[in-house]
């Protein structure tokens, strides 16, 4: 993600081998703990990976 900001859920699965439900669970678990974060909309926007 910090590499391509913009993959998708589906290129997530293909990557990592995971459902979608799996690639989800793990994008909300890294929400909550302030790893990363979601900037502009669901189908637009990018992912931000904090520099924690």
């Amino acid at each position: 993600m910090q590499k391509n900001p913009m993959v998708t859920i589906r290129e997530l699965q293909e990557i990592t081998g995971l459902s979608e439900s799996g690639v989800k669970k793990i994008i909300r678990q890294l929400k909550a703990e302030g790893i990363l974060s979601r900037k502009g909309s669901d189908k637009a926007g990018i992912w931000v990976v904090s520099e924690k």
